[in-house]
């Protein structure tokens, strides 16, 4: 039940990399890896792993049926599929809430985005050569003081990603996953070999995959339900809005499965490609974000070859943070060219035009305006609060609630018909493990 006249992905392989580069986020390079040490190693890793097939994938087909059978951007899908079983217009303000999400994600995110291309650029210019913590500490807090670095480079990441979103589904997202993906991949693949001879890697392969079991307690539990759902990008609309150009014939069980265990993977990977340098030269691993811009320049510095290693690495983590934003704007883009009836090109400048504004404010939360709070949290801590707390696991809780209980059983039922034999399991799944899940991740961050 596709709108006619929606844009198709051409191949399996491009959906699989547009989603897959929308999930991998920059949390994922220096999040789990730490989250997995820090909770018993593999333990955690095999708690997370049931957690992904019995919350994660089921929540992922849910978007893309969801989706596809409405295809169109997440509300109207969301109000078609409802309309069709009997269901109020009511349910469109999930799809809505989903469009909301990403929106207000990609406000901040894109001056994160801003960061990684700051440091590229240093990286192949100047490098980091002599770093230490302190010229390390005071590197990162002079760009956050900044503000036209800050805004520039913001722009130039938005450019890029506006560019993407402009030239279509065909002749854009999936051009240009298509090569930043594997590109990607390789990258990391070569920077963990590099990792084998440079150091630490022996105790990075100890820190993710020696079981304690005395770590895992029910806080384990719920950090590995945490980030099943979200290091898949599920409650953001963009996996819904790729869904809408999926043709009848792709399995959704099969593309979900192949997502989160790539995702997976990648977050594995990043490991070998982050922590040997931690655990080489005694860094601090607990540094969270600042893993990325304040730590690991410490260790290029003193690293044989770390000078292409900086380059390499920092070109990952750009392709990573891009793709993000292209599926976070794409599912935006969608609903701006349904809701106002204008051209996709008008659309994404509209986007990408209003985020990059609204991005100052973010950019000058770091400095000027980090003292102008509300419910004692300024603008950057606000936003992330928003929908980390609220408005993610709430809409990913309301999509999964709507295909469990409310929606048609044929109707998704029709839309997993090439995988018939998991329905069952899918169905059962979403109603009893997946639902209960969220709605704990949904009390939990509340209270």
């Amino acid at each position: 039940m596709v709108a006619a006249g929606n844009t198709m992905w051409s191949s399996r392989f491009a959906f699989v990399m547009a989603s897959v580069g929308f999930a991998v986020g920059l949390g994922n390079i220096w999040r789990f890896p730490y989250v997995t040490g820090e909770n018993g190693g593999s333990a955690f890793v095999v708690i997370y792993l049931l957690c992904a097939l019995a919350i994660g994938i089921p929540c992922l087909m849910a978007e893309l049926l969801v989706g596809r059978r409405g295809g169109g951007s997440p509300p109207r899908s969301m109000a078609v599929v409802a309309a069709e079983s009997g269901r109020g217009k009511g349910w469109s303000i999930v799809g809505g809430m989903g469009v909301a999400t990403a929106y207000t994600i990609a406000i901040t995110y894109a001056v994160v985005v801003g960061w990684v291309l700051w440091y590229l650029a240093r990286a192949l210019s100047a490098g980091f050569a002599g770093f230490d913590a302190g010229i390390a500490e005071a590197t990162f807090t002079g760009l956050l003081t900044d503000n036209q670095s800050m805004m520039l480079w913001t722009l130039m990441g938005n450019v890029i990603v506006g560019s993407i979103i402009y030239a279509g589904v065909t002749s854009g997202i999936e051009r240009a996953v298509t090569v930043m993906m594997p590109l990607m991949f390789t990258l990391l693949v070569g920077l963990s070999i590099y990792n084998y001879f440079a150091g630490g890697f022996v105790e990075t392969l100890e820190w993710l995959f020696t079981p304690d079991f005395s770590k895992v307690t029910g806080a384990t539990f719920l950090a590995a339900i945490g980030q099943a759902f979200f290091s898949i990008g599920v409650g953001m609309g963009g996996m819904m809005t790729y869904g809408a150009y999926l043709p009848q014939d792709f399995s959704i069980a099969r593309g979900a499965a192949t997502i989160v265990m790539a995702d997976t993977l990648i977050a594995l990977l990043a490991g070998f490609v982050v922590f040997p340098a931690v655990f080489h030269f005694g860094l601090d691993m607990a540094s969270g974000p600042g893993l990325i811009f304040q730590t690991l320049p410490v260790a290029f510095a003193q690293m044989p070859g770390g000078a292409i290693f900086a380059v390499l690495f920092f070109i990952m983590l750009a392709v990573a943070g891009v793709t993000s934003m292209v599926g976070l704007l794409e599912s935006v883009t969608s609903w701006t060219k349904e809701r106002l009836a204008v051209s996709r090109q008008q659309s994404a400048l509209l986007v990408v035009g209003s985020v990059t504004t609204l991005s100052v404010i973010s950019v000058l939360s770091y400095n000027v305006w980090e003292n102008y709070r509300l419910m004692g949290l300024n603008f950057n801590e606000l936003t992330e609060a928003l929908y980390d707390k609220l408005l993610l696991p709430f809409a990913g809780l309301l999509v999964a609630l709507f295909t469990g209980w409310f929606m048609h059983r044929e109707h998704s039922e029709n839309e997993l018909a090439d995988d018939a034999r998991w329905y069952g399991v899918w169905r059962w799944l979403t109603r009893f493990v997946a639902v209960p899940a969220v709605a704990i991740i949904l009390i939990s961050g509340l209270v």
